[in-house]
């Protein structure tokens, strides 16, 4: 067995709100855009590493003379994406994803080298009937035994939009907090996930495919209408896999669970 491992990277990102004119206050159309929304900070994490890569605004030289210029946080964003094989982000198919290919496209930027996408929001709805599949939330039904941190509502949005060094303070804690906490929602939840990407391909034996573990057992015999697979449970994340009877592998032992 070989000891290549996919490069899994956990993913959160900050963006500012849209900027417009409107006659009223509630559930009215926009009558004209100020200012589109731009990245504020993103935070990364390689899975099983313990340091969390965080950049904002600020971090850049440019800040000072154009403070919702995003380019460079971007260019630093696509070299980490360009050197996953699968990203992980919380409601990431349908935000994190678009939003940052969106600032891509903005720069004139290339795409990255492309990417496998685990999605736990999705994840979470598939799999599970939980009251509500909001990260805070799933933290708490998965008795994760962390809390996100509080932002204090739009303010901080608008105190980092105003320069105040605080707030960004505030708000890079947050979104570090947010990625930890995102590894935690993933790793209880991806023994469940059949299609998740297989480990299995990188290492090229068998082992399990949402762990790389290869501390598997034998668990009986998986049937469809025309084969029969060798059924198999991870003694390490719990998950489960199947290989054609006719393969010719060394396993471990049954053993009772």
């Amino acid at each position: 067995m070989t000891n290549e491992q996919p490069k899994i990277l956990l993913l959160d990102i900050e963006t500012s709100p849209n900027l417009g004119w409107t006659w009223g206050k509630y559930q009215q159309d926009i009558i004209r855009f100020n200012k589109e929304w731009f990245i504020l900070c993103w935070s990364v994490k390689w899975l099983g590493k313990p340091k969390i890569i965080t950049r904002a605004l600020p971090d850049y030289s440019l800040y000072g003379k154009d403070p919702e210029n995003d380019m460079k946080l971007m260019l630093d964003l696509w070299d980490l994406i360009d050197e996953a094989d699968v990203v992980v982000a919380h409601n990431g198919d349908e935000f994190d994803i678009k939003k940052i290919n969106s600032r891509f496209a903005f720069h004139g930027i290339t795409p990255p080298s492309p990417v496998k996408s685990v999605d736990t929001l999705k994840m979470a709805r598939k799999y599970f009937g939980f009251t509500s599949n909001k990260l805070e939330d799933l933290v708490k039904s998965l008795a994760i035994g962390k809390d996100k941190l509080e932002t204090g509502g739009f303010d901080l949005w608008l105190k980092c939009l105003g320069g105040n060094v605080e707030a960004w303070k505030r708000m890079i804690q947050y979104n570090k907090r947010d990625v930890e906490l995102l590894e935690e929602v993933y790793l209880k939840l991806k023994p469940w996930d059949i299609t998740h990407p297989n480990y299995g391909v990188y290492q090229g034996e068998r082992v399990c495919p949402r762990c790389g573990s290869d501390n598997l057992h034998s668990r009986g015999y998986y049937r469809t209408n025309t084969l029969t697979y060798n059924r198999f449970c991870c003694n390490d994340c719990g998950g489960w896999s199947r290989a054609n009877t006719r393969e010719k592998r060394l396993v471990k032992p049954l053993i009772s669970v």
